[in-house]
């Protein structure tokens, strides 16, 4: 029987392992969508319990607690913390086969070494044991150093001042590079009941006066140059659907102009409206040089009589219906048609699309990015081991695997970057399962090439995130001065033969490069991932010892306690 969570938790070959252990381990986190605060990495915000760790904000978690009966008052309540707690410690024990119970036991060992399993008999146990760890508070920033983070994205409202981030830019203390995300749902959103509250709050962003469409097209524009100026690279919306539905500028006109007299619209002119504007702004992210992010398919707010007491993201949406699929084409081949599509990623809620959005996607690749389109990480409710495992290997079959951005946090949960270790875990298991059927080819080089794109470097270099060239420069003067070395050895390669280990095996660039890696100082203030002394090489089938004692590091910086 395999212990709990062990150091090859999902990991059920040698390929696998050695995958894993030796390539994504090592890499740190690039971010590009995720919901945390910018003002509460600004102010290094100190978190003092569990509670305000786990539970503040994170429907993820609530909503397992309602399906366990607790009562609201200890969910989002005026209970005391350490209730809370122990109310969710009643929950994780029933969710067997839930990836919270993974990820909360994965954060539970990383960032406060505590090997046991939560239940709600020693929910006062574990609370003492973190408490002890946590000590005076534990902040946002050591949180991102421990979890080693070189770049995160928030999820920022076109009428946002950009306050945080501004403080973030001029502060050169900060190790973690975080810059803004253009998501302008409730520009979109014309039929909501606070659109017109909300053109008032984008007219005195912009400083221009939306009396009509015209004006709410120069006024996003203006928002766009002004998120540009401050490192935005990616936009993203979170769309119900998409329907085909042209219209003359008159007509989007009279739209905008009745909904800002409080009138109503009808269904037509709600599609006519999104398709015009979505339009627009993807014409707008393509002059930019921007990503576009489009996430289909959530049923939000289900639940009228919550969404009232507790309002959006709390816990009460759903997979709604697939993507409308010819609407989508339509509208990427407007956009192709013009020379203004932008890089675009794909998701879905509901999983049957996955094979649909692969095939579209590939009718809109070309020259210029590798992998321009992307079909994006399972998300959601998607985001467990069945579903990576399902959209790794639907890409893998319709497209390019190895051009693949990788995973992303979507919380607004600090802790949450075990995740990335969730997803490097089931990416290496299954490229390593590849190998060992023979579908793969044992080839070390490669092998590292295509985990640690899809782990790390291919976001880089898809998003164009340099800020200066300070991550391109970090990776780069690590791997010249690699190939430096390993031009030094000699280019071939050469046998190696270990008492400690059965066999040998050819140990080419891959071997030589993690050695040297391994050896070179890790970026200011960055904690390395997995550090082990002992190189792994040689095919599959040789690669029976693992460590040779101890459980390995991971790189959060806190020792088991």
């Amino acid at each position: 029987m395999r212990p709990f969570l062990d150091e090859d938790f999902l990991l059920t070959s040698d390929t696998a392992r050695y995958l894993y252990h030796q390539v994504a381990e090592r890499l740190p986190i690039l971010d590009y969508h995720c919901h945390v605060s910018p003002r509460e990495i600004a102010e290094d915000r100190i978190f003092h319990n569990l509670t305000q760790l786990w539970l503040e904000g994170d429907h993820y978690k609530w909503r397992l607690m309602r399906a366990n009966g607790v009562d609201e008052r200890y969910i989002t309540g005026d209970a005391g913390d350490y209730e809370k707690f122990e109310a969710w410690a009643g929950a994780v024990e029933q969710a067997v086969g839930n990836p919270l119970y993974h990820w909360s036991h994965l954060e539970l060992r990383r960032y406060f070494g505590y090997t046991g399993h939560l239940t709600a008999a020693n929910a006062r146990q574990v609370w003492e044991h973190c408490s002890a760890v946590i000590g005076g508070g534990l902040s946002v920033r050591e949180i991102l150093r421990k979890s080693n983070v070189t770049l995160l994205c928030t999820t920022d409202d076109p009428a946002d001042t950009l306050e945080w981030h501004q403080r973030l830019a001029a502060d050169h203390t900060l190790e973690t590079k975080v810059l803004p995300a253009f998501r302008p749902d409730k520009a979109v959103n014309v039929e909501k009941e606070d659109f017109p509250d909300y053109l008032a709050r984008l007219s005195a962003a912009a400083g221009v006066d939306i009396n009509g469409w015209g004006s709410l097209l120069a006024a996003l524009d203006n928002r766009m140059d002004f998120f540009a100026q401050h490192g935005c690279k990616v936009s993203d919306h979170g769309l119900d659907n998409l329907r085909y539905a042209p219209a003359r500028p008159e007509e989007l006109d009279s739209v905008v102009r009745r909904r800002l007299a409080g009138e109503t619209v009808t269904e037509e002119e709600v599609r006519q409206y999104k398709w015009a504007l979505l339009t627009h702004l993807a014409r707008g992210y393509a002059k930019r040089d921007w990503a576009m992010q489009l996430h289909f398919a959530a049923q939000r707010d289900n639940n009228h009589r919550m969404h009232r007491l507790l309002g959006p993201d709390t816990g009460y949406d759903s997979i709604g219906p697939g993507v409308n699929l010819p609407a989508l084409a339509a509208f990427l081949d407007g956009l192709d048609e013009t020379g203004e599509l932008p890089r675009t990623i794909l998701y879905s809620l509901e999983p049957s699309d996955n094979a649909a959005l692969v095939a579209l996607m590939g009718c809109f690749q070309g020259p210029g990015t590798a992998g321009r389109l992307q079909h994006g990480s399972a998300w959601w409710f998607n985001d467990h081991k069945p579903g990576m495992e399902a959209q790794l290997t639907t890409l893998a079959a319709g497209g390019l695997l190895g051009n693949f951005i990788g995973m992303l946090t979507d919380s607004r949960s600090f802790l949450s970057y075990t995740r990335h270790e969730y997803f490097r875990r089931i990416l290496c298991n299954l490229i390593g399962r590849w190998v060992e059927d023979g579908e793969f080819p044992d080839d070390p080089a490669a092998l590292e090439r295509l985990v640690a794109g899809i782990s790390y470097r291919n976001s880089i270099h898809y998003f164009g995130f340099t800020y200066g060239g300070q991550i391109r420069y970090e990776y780069d003067q690590r791997q010249r001065a690699s190939e430096e070395l390993w031009q030094a050895r000699g280019a071939q390669g050469h046998r190696h033969r270990d008492p400690a280990r059965r066999g040998g095996g050819h140990c080419g660039p891959l071997r030589l490069r993690q050695v040297h890696l391994s050896a070179l100082p890790e970026p200011a203030g960055k904690a390395h991932r997995g550090t082990d002394p002992l190189p792994r090489c040689g095919s599959g089938q040789r690669r029976r010892q693992e460590r040779q004692q101890g459980a390995p590091g991971h790189g959060y910086g806190v020792p088991a306690v």
